[in-house]
């Protein structure tokens, strides 16, 4: 069958590289739900929107040549095109993890139980018909601020709602698919059941050699590869070499950890009779690196001092999910605690990415980083987060009772 035409329709080059961005975004979140629930039709239409990405491609190409006359536009478009360049790979990336799902590669379960333990997990969980969350839009429950998750996706009876938005309404018995941090899945999952959350424990045979240390590199692939795409966005948003530096180690760490993973699925081989059980070990390490080394292209136009055309960090900022940076004043509440006890995953909706105090940068920063006046907090999370966070941080009005 003959590929489908694509023909040509005039678009906003700002509007195309959002929706590049937040469309890319949203596919490796729906694949690695696909994954780890084991579920086809979300594995269907994360190759949908692969498809979609490419005609948004060539949309973006076409606007770009059409856009410039002179050799210094086309210098500054050059960013632009390199900045969707990585886009359409990660959706790629995240294509090659949905078909590890539709070609029946064999996953350990106890890669996919890590996988919802991963710094940021994917949940599933099911409206009850006395949950408060019944018949209310996204925009009445901000389910971001409330409980720290994000809802990707809706299967309602054998309908689906992928990336769904503030008047999306819920109703009961709709399947909800959430990507957050670990301490907002207990809020969540309560929320939406209306019952205490006690995880399940899920039996499991072990049956390869050193499975542990194989799930823990590619847990912490994926980790990696998210971080760097978030750095890579910020490095952009502030012209940040140091942020772009970051990303470019993030990248070489990537690719020495697909190097042992690969060498340990070769020692493996030969200890069991059906190597397929590993192709989807090989397979998810391969689109970990992938991602990771977009996330470098989007920050070596950083480091190879592109000049960067003003609809990237417009584009950026219209996103979905939006990128902050934000100074800790010494009269803010939250100088000298931790972010343990700050909790701000679940009270603001917002993920702490990295932390640049004086000349060093803290990447990563766990519950036991202490926040200190006049860091420099860099997050990324929705608009009602980011209002959130602010007003988390924010200094006390002079007089206002601090108790």
């Amino acid at each position: 069958m003959s590929p489908k035409e694509i023909k040509y329709t005039p678009r906003n080059l700002k509007d195309l590289l959002t929706e590049m961005k937040d469309t890319s975004e949203l596919m490796v979140d729906l694949a690695y739900s696909a994954m780890v629930y084991h579920d086809e039709d979300i594995a269907e239409e994360v190759l949908r929107l692969e498809a979609k990405m490419n005609t948004l491609d060539y949309h973006m190409k076409i606007s770009a040549m059409l856009s410039t006359r002179r050799v210094e536009e086309a210098e500054e478009m050059s960013g632009v095109l390199q900045v969707a360049r990585a886009s359409e790979n990660i959706s790629n990336a995240a294509g090659d993890i949905a078909k590890v799902v539709l070609n029946e590669m064999g996953i350990p379960t106890e890669l996919k139980m890590a996988l919802r333990e991963a710094e940021e997990t994917i949940i599933r969980a099911t409206v009850s018909e006395d949950s408060e969350l019944n018949g209310r839009t996204l925009e009445d429950i901000e389910l971001d601020t409330e409980t720290g998750m994000w809802i990707i996706a809706i299967r309602r009876n054998d309908e689906w709602i992928y990336d769904p938005n503030h008047d999306t309404r819920i109703r009961s018995d709709d399947v909800l698919f959430a990507r957050g941090h670990d301490e907002g899945v207990i809020y969540f999952m309560e929320l939406v059941t209306n019952h205490k959350y006690v995880p399940r424990d899920i039996p499991h045979e072990r049956f390869l050699i050193d499975l542990e240390k194989a799930v823990d590199v590619i847990v912490e692939m994926k980790n990696l590869g998210e971080l760097s795409v978030g750095l890579a966005y910020s490095a952009l948003l502030f012209d940040n070499e140091d942020i772009a530096h970051e990303v470019k180690a993030l990248e070489v760490e990537s690719n020495a950890m697909q190097n042992e993973l690969q060498h340990w699925v070769l020692e493996t081989a030969k200890h069991i009779p059906d190597v397929n059980q590993l192709r989807g070990l090989l397979h998810l390490a391969s689109s970990s690196e992938s991602i990771s080394d977009a996330a470098y292209t989007i920050a070596d136009t950083v480091l190879r001092d592109i000049e960067l055309h003003p609809i990237i960090t417009i584009a950026v900022r219209q996103s979905d999910e939006v990128i902050t940076k934000l100074m800790v004043n010494s009269c803010s509440p939250i100088v000298a605690k931790t972010f343990g006890q700050l909790k701000l995953e679940t009270e603001t909706g917002v993920h702490i990415m990295a932390v640049k105090r004086g000349e060093r940068w803290v990447y990563r920063p766990n519950k036991r980083t202490t926040v200190q006046s006049g860091d420099i907090l860099i997050a990324r999370g929705s608009r009602t987060g980011e209002d959130a966070l602010f007003e988390m941080c924010a200094c006390p009005f002079e007089g206002e009772d601090d108790s």
